[in-house]
């Protein structure tokens, strides 16, 4: 199988013949290594950069990194974690990375969340991602035929023994939703879910279980991609994995912090209000009345 997403940008840096030994992972043609510099993936400074954005940005690390096994040239670097601050250290780290990045044509991937974390939700992240754009890019190759659905919706055989789509990353949430509601955990067993995706900004996903009638538990998760697709919608992938997010939540029974019905459902309906800023608008008005 051709690997897909190789860059031949001269800025970046072919990966080490070595650097096999210290993969986490090698999938569908592609390697995925742990905890890489900036520096170590671009090599020099590139054009436009000045040399304090360098030094800063340079010493700075992401996540993960894929390469494409045949080229050995990055495909994305991959970061999980919270957003940081306005204003913050880390904020300012974060856009001096973005800086040089786009300077040398280094695609990223960013998944921002408070409870998703790269040690325990990162390689099942970065499969999933690797598996996605291997299927769109099965269906997108010249003399073949569209995919007849997109990966997430491919229907198979769940673990449970019923129908349904296999890729879904919160199947095993809605599965703790319920285990959850017969424990009197929670007091509604239905996981719900919204999405939308920002004209200038990145694409975020909710997922909330009713904790008390009156009360919800919520996860919030933004995928921002650049210079990189996913190969599946980044809005339906931030809802996913808000799902992931909240399913940890109930295994840990870490069902504080919950926000008054009530208050989220005026927090929905602020969102479809600026349904001019997104795109596609908005499609879950049916979620504005409480």
């Amino acid at each position: 199988m051709t690997s897909i997403g190789s860059d031949d940008r001269g800025w970046l840096r072919a990966m080490p013949a070595e650097a096999g030994h210290d993969a986490l992972l090698s999938r569908a043609d592609h390697w995925v290594l742990p905890a890489r510099r900036l520096s170590d993936l671009v090599q020099g400074r590139p054009a436009g950069v000045t040399g304090s954005q360098w030094t800063s940005a340079s010493r700075a690390s992401f996540d993960f990194v894929v390469y494409a096994a045949d080229t050995g040239r990055p495909v994305v670097a991959v970061e999980i974690g919270p957003v940081p601050s306005a204003a913050s250290a880390e904020q300012r780290v974060e856009r001096l990375k973005d800086a040089v990045s786009a300077a040398a044509g280094l695609p990223v991937l960013r998944i921002g969340s408070p409870t998703l974390r790269a040690v325990e939700h990162g390689r099942r992240l970065v499969e999933y991602v690797i598996d996605a754009r291997v299927y769109a890019a099965g269906g997108t190759a010249a003399g073949s035929e569209p995919a007849p659905v997109g990966f997430r919706d491919i229907l198979g055989r769940l673990p449970d023994g019923r129908t349904g789509p296999v890729n879904d990353l919160g199947a095993l949430t809605r599965a703790a939703a319920v285990e959850a509601y017969v424990a009197g955990q929670v007091a509604d067993p239905i996981v719900r879910g919204l999405h939308v995706r920002w004209v200038d900004g990145p694409a975020q996903g909710w997922n909330w279980v009713q904790v008390r009638p009156d009360a919800c538990l919520i996860e919030q998760v933004s995928v921002t991609e650049h210079r990189f697709s996913c190969g599946i919608d980044a809005a339906r992938l931030a809802e996913d994995l808000a799902a992931v997010a909240v399913g940890e939540r109930l295994r840990e029974n870490a069902v504080a912090d919950l926000l008054p019905r009530a208050e989220w459902t005026a927090q929905i309906v602020a969102l479809s209000e600026r349904r001019h800023e997104l795109v596609g608008g908005f499609a879950f008005d049916h979620l504005c009345a409480d």
